[in-house]
């Protein structure tokens, strides 16, 4: 896989994760859909911290999930998640830009303690696991925006609150 297919396929859904985060309405940010569910702000802190492991995946060989904190505390206020979420793209985007194709091509742990969950290329890990996951937790933020009645963006095509 070539590093600029790599990066233009990061910067789309990094592009679509911060629309979907402009939507946010700080009034509901202690929201949950479910007693299971995460609230608004726990699920946009989430997206956050998920640009945090995407950007550990390019700078470590391994991420060790027993050294991470289980739960951070939610933001609240839309404009800390955006700029939070803005910086660490700045900071993703260096990194991807200076890595070769030798680094993108080495091996990637995820592991809990000694136990090794997976073990893959780095790029694909950025993608499995990073972004892959990101895109998967921004569809439930999409949900969270419909359930309280606020137009979603479309992210690959219009979406129901956008004409085409």
């Amino acid at each position: 896989m070539s590093k600029q297919l790599i990066i233009g396929d990061v910067t789309q859904e990094l592009t679509s994760t911060r629309r979907i985060l402009e939507r946010l309405p700080e009034e509901h940010m202690s929201w949950r859909p479910h007693d299971k569910s995460m609230t608004l702000g726990g699920l946009a802190t989430h997206l956050i911290n998920l640009l945090n492991w995407q950007i550990a995946i390019i700078q470590r060989t391994e991420l060790d999930l027993s050294t991470v904190p289980l739960r951070r505390e939610a933001l609240e206020k839309q404009s800390d998640i955006l700029e939070e979420f803005d910086a660490n793209v700045t900071k993703l985007s260096k990194l991807l830009i200076e890595c070769d194709d030798k680094a993108l091509g080495d091996e990637w742990t995820l592991r809990h303690g000694h136990h090794i969950i997976r073990q893959q290329p780095r790029a694909l890990a950025l993608r499995t696991f990073g972004i892959s996951h990101m895109v998967h937790h921004r569809a439930q933020l999409g949900v969270y925006l419909r359930l309280l009645n606020i137009a979603v963006p479309g992210f690959y095509g219009p979406s129901a609150d956008e004409e085409i």
